[in-house]
């Protein structure tokens, strides 16, 4: 019988992921597992080795937050990935409940719709985009649908094209639907998209089984439109109150830049919607 778990599989994947050198062990001759042993994790965690396969096999899954701690510190894992295993640990009494809604509140809506040289555009758990202005519409037209990111990342020919960075964007939309299975690892969206995407795209699903977690933040993004050209972006994420599960995404250009006038004939040249909008999902 399995005993694979969410943890489990966190656990062995950033073990896998990580060599000796990475976290000051000596390395002689072929190993024959990838990455750390499990004896070697559960030396530098200051637990016993039969302890540390418990977790790893299932057969343990109410660690103390103190083991969890020394888990996290023995691989090496950042702020964002530490969560994302305490989170991991919790049963369902332990998790907190949200509302889950696919609609965006009118005030949203209103709001969105007055930045007329701004995209702004809502996204739920699973990338998928629950509204968006005019100029989010318009920058994302390349698309077969304005639907949901990682499928427009993985699974649309334009992808490719509309994201200079490619590999960046990938490994970000994988990175971020796996931290929002940490909050909701029963989420039935978020298991629609993950066998959908990776029945599509042997990259996402290589990406899936990497285990990385990374929330959206404020970066810089380089982008093509078909249209207008290269956009070079400033992007910030912002939870939406009394939708904890909903971000809105906003992208800026630099005040008279090429891409602040990129966007001007972005929004003379491509018809768009005149209202915000929940995209159409099959």
């Amino acid at each position: 019988m399995s005993h694979e778990t969410p943890l489990g599989d966190f656990l062995r994947a950033r073990r896998e992921a990580l060599k000796p050198h990475d976290v000051g062990l000596p390395e002689y001759g072929r190993r024959r597992v990838p990455g750390l042993r499990r004896e070697e994790v559960a030396l530098l965690a200051g637990v016993s080795s039969d302890y540390y396969i418990r977790l790893e096999q299932g057969r343990e899954t109410r660690p103390s937050p103190q083991v969890v701690t020394a888990v996290a510190l023995a691989l090496r894992l950042d702020a964002e990935a530490t969560d994302h295993l305490h989170r991991l640990c919790l049963d369902d009494t332990q998790r907190p409940r949200h509302h889950r809604a696919d609609t965006v509140s009118a005030q949203l809506l209103q709001l969105m719709d007055g930045w007329a040289n701004t995209p702004a555009f809502v996204v739920g758990p699973a990338l998928d985009v629950l509204a968006a202005n005019a100029m989010a519409t318009a920058l994302h037209s390349g698309f077969t649908r304005f639907d949901n990111l990682a499928r427009m990342v993985f699974a649309d020919p334009a992808g490719r094209d509309f994201y200079q960075e490619w590999d960046r964007a990938a490994h970000s939309c994988v990175a971020e639907i796996r931290a929002a299975y940490g909050f909701d690892p029963d989420s039935p969206r978020i298991a629609a998209v993950v066998e959908e995407l990776s029945r599509a795209s042997d990259d996402f699903a290589r990406l899936w089984r990497l285990h990385e977690v990374k929330g959206k933040s404020q970066e810089g993004k380089h982008l093509r439109h078909p249209q207008v050209g290269d956009l070079h972006i400033a992007f910030s994420a912002f939870t939406v109150n009394g939708a904890p599960h909903q971000q809105l995404v906003v992208y800026q250009a630099e005040p008279a830049s090429p891409t602040a006038v990129a966007f001007e004939r972005l929004r003379a040249a491509v018809p768009v919607p005149g209202n915000a909008a929940a995209p159409a999902r099959p």
